[in-house]
């Protein structure tokens, strides 16, 4: 035990001294206290109530969502919002909330857990909730399949965790086949194409007997209903189903076997509508009432580093985040854009920051990224950033996009210079995780230009 409480109080210091140097270090405390301490996060004190939410993509979106919620319900929780969520990210929040005893201080706590930290995290950290929002292809350098991701959190997952998985992701609903569970799932929309054409579709043969599958529904990559013909392998049914939409009134209807109940659509992105159809499921999981979850949801937003959008004299100037080496992320972000009305310019800043630092040139993942769906007669322009603006030029051009079309600016101070924003009635900028502060320069001298030509 001394060594923990050496490692805690280590840490402690080092959290005091990077708020006196106004530094974040979001990660460092628990990274020393871990190094001092192999087994910390067995033996921090952890809240009485604790979920966690991992996933290929929106597990972010769903944790903020999620301490949102709990903060307009004046409860004060353990949570990673402004940190990493790998071990030490996790080990940090729970310092940061532990008294000089290694006692946890709150009843709640929501922590974001990177999935391929289970291994690093889930013999200590055992959550009561576990929300796995999906699994696809990722990185190549990160996690080589989801299939693999999948073994890795069905192997690590505590036996006592109730998961909350989506019914309509053939790979993530079959995590940790014991695991008590619940299912949530969205059901046909009106106006909805049966099938999607991508690329990647990651769950094509039974696992149960090889079987090719047959899909009854194909809202993207492999998220949707299917069934194997031959062994009778299916989709789960769920027990939180959003039965329809009114993308007008911004209105949301989910279904809990006969009973069905009223949310604000927060969002009209399919995979947020995703994200927040998981926080309405695990709320009710755990008991909360409809009317209380839906009073909450009326003040929520998709936090602005994943999605921003604000009319400026008459156009609208929209940044959303676009995973770069995942391709399914970036196709989400294309589907979208390409599907929204209007004359647009569309600026792609999908490099990425770590893959730029370390000059590996893996551009394999482009060829997986839907790129056609910015075949569009309505997009104008795409103005491609960054040192291989031309690979994505090149990727374009192989989607059927117009030579004319495509400029090609390796220097991201130059972006916003080339888009065209007297024809546009819309702008886009898409980027790369870490490339939020880029983005957001890019978009502000958008803006600026919108409000001098405009």
């Amino acid at each position: 035990m001394l060594r923990f409480y050496i490692a805690l109080w280590a840490a402690k210091l080092a959290q005091l001294m990077l708020r006196l140097l106004g530094r974040k270090g979001t990660y460092f405390a628990g990274k020393l206290a871990i190094k001092l301490c192999p087994d910390f996060l067995g033996r921090i004190g952890r809240p009485k109530t604790l979920i966690g939410v991992t996933g290929t993509n929106g597990k972010t979106t769903v944790s903020n969502l999620l301490c949102d919620v709990f903060e307009f319900w004046g409860i004060t929780l353990v949570n990673n919002r402004y940190g990493s969520n790998i071990n030490a990210g996790v080990a940090s929040a729970l310092i940061e909330n532990a008294t000089l005893g290694g006692k946890c201080k709150r009843e709640l706590g929501v922590l974001e857990m990177d999935e391929r930290s289970a291994k690093l995290i889930y013999p200590y950290i055992k959550p009561d909730y576990l929300i796995i929002t999906n699994l696809f292809r990722d990185s190549m350098r990160r996690n080589a399949h989801p299939e693999y991701i999948s073994g890795l959190l069905s192997a690590n997952i505590p036996p006592e965790t109730k998961l909350i998985l989506n019914a309509d992701d053939l790979i993530s609903s079959s995590v940790a086949p014991n695991n008590e569970r619940r299912y949530f799932s969205i059901s046909h929309i009106d106006g909805e194409l049966p099938s999607r054409d991508n690329i990647v579709i990651d769950a094509r043969i039974c696992p149960n007997c090889a079987t090719a599958l047959e899909y009854d529904f194909r809202r993207y990559n492999h998220i949707g209903r299917a069934h194997c013909p031959k062994c009778g392998f299916a989709s789960p049914a769920p027990d939180f189903a959003l039965s329809s939409a009114d993308f007008s009134a911004r209105r949301m209807f989910i279904s809990e076997g006969e009973e069905s109940y009223e949310y604000r659509l927060i969002s009209d992105t399919v995979y947020n509508i995703y994200n927040a159809l998981s926080v309405v499921a695990l709320l009710r999981t755990m008991g909360y009432g409809a009317d209380k979850i839906a009073s909450a949801f009326e003040s929520l937003k998709i936090v602005q580093s994943r999605f921003w959008e604000e009319n400026i004299r008459g156009k609208l100037l929209t940044v959303i985040m676009a995973k770069g080496l995942n391709a399914v992320a970036c196709s989400r972000s294309f589907d979208y854009v390409g599907a929204e009305p209007g004359k647009k310019s569309v600026v792609l800043m999908l490099d990425d920051v770590f893959d730029e630092k370390t000059s590996s040139e893996n551009i394999a993942w482009l060829y997986d990224a839907d790129f056609e769906f910015l075949v569009s007669p309505d997009i104008e322009q795409i103005v491609t950033v960054g040192v291989r603006s031309l690979d994505s030029k090149m990727r374009l051009l192989i989607a059927g996009v117009p030579e004319e079309k495509i400029v090609a600016v390796p220097n991201e101070c130059d972006a916003a210079a080339a888009v065209n924003i007297s024809d546009a009635e819309k702008i886009y900028v898409l980027y790369e995780l870490y490339r939020y502060n880029s983005a957001v320069m890019v978009r502000n001298k958008i803006a600026e230009r919108i409000e001098k030509e405009a």
